[in-house]
């Protein structure tokens, strides 16, 4: 093949992707171009709108328009109030808690966990998540970390964080195995978790 470099490069990004090799990335490129009119153009407008209206939130970490502001007196994200916040690694776990319906309250998105790779605690939104605590009345702060090594230290760091703020912190219980990560948690699963949580007591 000649002058197929931006096919390479496309190939190239798209192995990136989770769950995604060459051949699968190969495969996809493939029917991409040959569904130019229904796939390619309709996707690359969605991607553009994309990368100019959606952001992240710099105090609770969750997607939302980039014309939306978020402060800590005020989220214009959430419609209701709560008085609880679930703290999630990522993105994709809000997901799967939001998508089971055995949750009703606000989320807090760290962005990884302390021991990850290139993520430190100050890389992470816990300083936000305390401020949002002590500003919003929270009665509850529920730890839907992973239960890994990474997940359970960052939970820890959380819990000693919010010490002072004489907030009731639980954490999820029975149905969560060791080293389950939450995205990977059927409905099921993660009623379990929720319903049968327990509070962690500070020493």
């Amino acid at each position: 093949m000649q002058n197929t470099s931006e096919i390479d490069v496309l190939i190239k990004l798209i192995s990136k992707l989770p769950g995604l090799g060459p051949k699968s990335a190969k495969r996809i490129v493939l029917k991409l171009i040959n569904n130019r009119d229904e796939l390619v153009k309709p996707l690359t407008k969605s991607l553009v709108d994309v990368y100019k209206n959606v952001s992240r939130c710099k105090i609770c970490g969750i997607l939302k328009a980039t014309s939306i502001e978020c402060n800590y007196d005020l989220c214009k994200i959430e419609k209701e109030k709560y008085t609880r916040i679930c703290v999630v690694e990522n993105i994709s776990d809000q997901w799967s808690i939001e998508s089971s319906n055995i949750y009703k309250g606000y989320f807090h998105v760290l962005g990884g966990t302390i021991s990850s790779i290139g993520q430190n605690k100050e890389d992470l939104l816990i300083n936000s998540l305390v401020e949002r605590v002590k500003k919003n009345k929270i009665e509850e702060v529920i730890l839907a970390t992973s239960a890994t090594v990474e997940g359970q230290t960052t939970a820890f760091y959380i819990q000693n964080s919010l010490k002072e703020t004489k907030t009731k912190v639980t954490r999820l219980a029975q149905g969560l195995p060791v080293g389950g990560e939450i995205e990977t948690l059927d409905d099921g699963t993660l009623f379990s978790a929720f319903k049968n949580r327990s509070e962690i007591i500070s020493s």
